[in-house]
């Protein structure tokens, strides 16, 4: 996964899988969701980010649940 947060268009992006986008959603205004051709989510779009993200231009990674053991 790769958080994007442009400062120039205040847009934030989480990508989850790089494959193309086959379909875009706005699920409520200025939320984009984007899918690939199988309808999974490849990204998605956070506009006018400064006004959704408690500091846009930082981030705290947090992993939850047991490990994994190594395969």
């Amino acid at each position: 996964m790769k958080v994007v947060y442009d400062t120039e268009t205040d847009t934030m992006t989480l990508i989850l899988r790089q494959e193309p986008v086959s379909e875009s959603d706005e699920v409520r205004e200025g939320i984009i969701i984007d899918y690939n051709k199988e309808g999974r989510i490849v990204s998605i779009e956070i506009l006018d980010a400064s006004d959704q993200v408690f500091e846009p231009q930082g981030i705290l990674y947090e992993l939850r649940g047991k490990e994994r053991a190594a395969a």
